[in-house]
This record gives C-alpha cells, sequence and structure tokens, in this order.
C-alpha cells in the first residue's frame, strides 16, 4: 500500500510505506551489525567476556531517556523535523564506531549512535498511526515488524560474513546509511505537525495523563521484561555460548542469530488473521509460553540443528508479541500524544535493552550461558502468567475488532 489508499486518516497525502518500512531498518543497524562480531570485537581490542554486555548496552542505554524527549519534540515541532536529525547523528556515529581505535572510543561511539537510534522505530510506528487506522493501522504494523525481523535476520548473517572476510569495522560502517536516508527523509516526509498550539506544560500532562492509562501502563511494563530476556539471552548469551560449546566462528553464528526470523516473520505477516481468531490477551500469554519453551531449548540443545529449531519457534513468539504490544500504544495515544505515548514504550524498550545485557553478562560469567537461558525462560513463563490478569481492556483486546 501506498500513501494516501483506503485507510489512511489524514487528508494529507501519507508518506511512502517503504520510506517508514526503512527508517524502521535503520534502527536496528546499531546492534543487528554488532552480534555477530561481538567476541572478535572484543577480542582484538583486548577485552574479557564479561564486556560483552557493555558493548551491546552502550547503544540502547541512552534511549531510555532520550526516546520520551524525541516523543515530546516530535509531537510539538513535527515528525519530520525530529527524525531527520536523529539519523543524521545515526549515521555520524555508525563510521565513528568503525574507526574507533579501543573500546572506550568505541562505546562513546555506540552511546552516540543510540541518541540517534532512539527516535527512529517509535518514529516509523507513529507515522503509521498518524496516517492509517483500525484494519489499514493492524496491517501496517505487522508488515513493519515483518520486515523488522527479516532484516534482523538478514543483517547479522551479512555483519557476520563482512567481519570474517573484511573485518569487523567493515561491518559497523554500514550504519552510515542512515545519511541518505535523511535526505530522502527531509523531501519526502510531511512537514506538518499533528498538535496545537499547546504550551509545553500542557503538552507533556497530556502526555502523563495518556501513558497512566492501565493498559498504557501494562504494555510498557510488558515491553520492559520482553526486551530485557531478548537482549540478555538472544543477543548477548547466545554468540558467547555458540563460540565456547560449539566453537563457531562470526560467519555461523551470524547465520544462527538470523534464523528466528523465518517464525518472526511468518507470525508478524499473520498477525491480523491472528487478531480476527484470538483476542489479545491469549495471543500474548501464547508468546510468553512460546518464547520460554524457545529459551530453555537454546539453552539445553546439545547440537546446533536443535538450537536452529529452538531459534525459529523463538522467533513465533517474538514475532507475535512485539506488533501486537505496538498496535495496542497506537490505539490508546491520542494523535496528539501519540509520539510521546510511543516514545515511553521505547524508553521502556531501551531500558530492557540495556539492562538485559549487562544483567546477562553477569550472570553467564558467574554461572554458564546456559543457566541464563534457563533463567531466561522461567522469567517468560511468571510473565505469561502475569499476562492472563493483566489490564487490557481497549477494542484491540476484542477478537475481530483490528482485523486485517
Amino acid at each position: 500500500m501506498t500513501g494516501g489508499a483506503i485507510g489512511a486518516t489524514s487528508t494529507k497525502l501519507a508518506p511512502p510505506v517503504w520510506l517508514i518500512f526503512a527508517v524502521t531498518i535503520t534502527g536496528i543497524l546499531s546492534n543487528s551489525l554488532l552480534t555477530a562480531n561481538i567476541p572478535d570485537i572484543l577480542r582484538e581490542l583486548e577485552q574479557p567476556d564479561s564486556r560483552a554486555g557493555l558493548l551491546v548496552a552502550a547503544s540502547p542505554l541512552p534511549g531510555v531517556l532520550m526516546a520520551p524527549i524525541i516523543g515530546v519534540l516530535a509531537d510539538r515541532y513535527g515528525r519530520r523535523q525530529i527524525l531527520v536529525p536523529c539519523l543524521v547523528l545515526f549515521g555520524v556515529a555508525g563510521g565513528l564506531s568503525a574507526v574507533a581505535v579501543d573500546f572506550r572510543l568505541l562505546l562513546l561511539a555506540r552511546f552516540l549512535q543510540g541518541v540517534g537510534g532512539a527516535g527512529l522505530i517509535n518514529l516509523s510506528v507513529v507515522l503509521i498511526g498518524d496516517h492509517w487506522t483500525g484494519v489499514e493501522r493492524t496491517r501496517l504494523i505487522g508488515r513493519n515488524s515483518a520486515v523488522l525481523t527479516v532484516c534482523l535476520a538478514f543483517i547479522p548473517s551479512v555483519g557476520g560474513v563482512i567481519g570474517e572476510f573484511a573485518g569487523w569495522r567493515y561491518s559497523l560502517a554500514l550504519g552510515m546509511a542512515a545519511l541518505p536516508l535523511a535526505l530522502v527523509s527531509w523531501r519526502r516526509l510531511p512537514a506538518n505537525r499533528p498538535g496545537t498550539d499547546r504550551t509545553i506544560g500542557t503538552q507533556l500532562r497530556g502526555a502523563l495523563l495518556a501513558v497512566r492509562q492501565p493498559v498504557v501502563l501494562t504494555v510498557l511494563l510488558t515491553g520492559v521484561i520482553l526486551f530485557t530476556v531478548i537482549f540478555g539471552v538472544f543477543l548477548t548469551a547466545l554468540p558467547v555460548h555458540l563460540e565456547d560449546e560449539f566453537g563457531l566462528s562470526a560467519g555461523p553464528r551470524g547465520i544462527i542469530l538470523s534464523t528466528f526470523s523465518i517464525g518472526a516473520t511468518f507470525a508478524a505477516l499473520n498477525l491480523g488473521r491472528m487478531r480476527r481468531r484470538f483476542a489479545t490477551r491469549t495471543m500474548l500469554v501464547g508468546s510468553c509460553a512460546v518464547v520460554a519453551v524457545s529459551a530453555a531449548a537454546l539453552g539445553l540443545a546439545p547440537t546446533v540443528a536443535l538450537i536452529v529449531v529452538a531459534s525459529i519457534v523463538y522467533g513465533l513468539g517474538d514475532g507475535t508479541a512485539i506488533p501486537a504490544l505496538q498496535d495496542l500504544i497506537a490505539e490508546a495515544a491520542p494523535d496528539e500524544q501519540r509520539a510521546s505515548v510511543m516514545a515511553a514504550w521505547v524508553s521502556g524498550v531501551r531500558l530492557g535493552q540495556t539492562v538485559g545485557p549487562i544483567g546477562a553478562a553477569a550472570l553467564f560469567t558467574a554461572t554458564s550461558t546456559q543457566t541464563t537461558m534457563l533463567v531466561g525462560a522461567a522469567v517468560f513463563a511468571l510473565l505469561g502468567v502475569a499476562m492472563t490478569m493483566a489490564p487490557l481492556t481497549l477494542s484491540a483486546d476484542r477478537p475481530g475488532t483490528a482485523a486485517a
């Protein structure tokens, strides 16, 4: 679908869907290009395995504070006016990461890249929520998530292969793709702003009221836990587990890390169909159960083949839960507060992305990578139980109301 198709809510031409997808893809480059190369980066920069968590967390960390600021600014001044500087900073910092001469400079460059990245994925979902509603919004959020998961599969393998044959610096340099995208975004995105001429105090009070809705608070807390486990187990512990237990180098590690997208893409593309048949609560409880089982299997699998199967199953849960939560947020937020509410979601996500790698690295340093993945499985099992009682009361919680 292109801008202006049936389902668009704005009288102005909606932005091209491919551009929204491109912003989403750029937002995942920071860690997707890194993960398969983590052991090699630590080895070259003479760092212990325990620094893996710090290396991964350096990029999402600034998003904890910056995402809400970016959301408020986007509601006040317009999406394009905030998105383009975020892309520029992301691209410049990606180039700096590629030429960092020691570990501290690499952490600093990744931190700056995280400041820019804090405004990318959330604003892509905000753009969908601004211009589409109901059936079309659900479908596009699912497709956006499918694009993201495909690229989460493809990009780590590309990063691993490039790292294998040319070195990890060339992998990280791909983050500079954000620079030409910034130019295209400035030319193609609408310049209007959705809000009214409110005072900043009025705007912040409205955002706080929107965030304090029970369903929004539930989604935010779930997002923190979800991404804590994802980034701790799958993106930090698993690469080290694959090297320590199976002796795999960067290329094979990247390919295995990519296999989760098979399940995640299938789930995201069928989000609308699932919403016809199941309440959101049912989908989220089922997703938690699937991720719990697959995380345990990742830790216990005796062969690489079984790890691949577990990774695909993990993707089914991940590919259902994340877009379902995003759709709830998009529905809960009023137009003039959507970027602020989505930014609160991203802030929670970034908190999980920061705590997860650091906590996982500390845990597998003290115990083992297998224990870390089993702990992650237990956390998701408990989350699934909690979701059976969580307040999910929007119309999106009723089967068939937002089907695609």
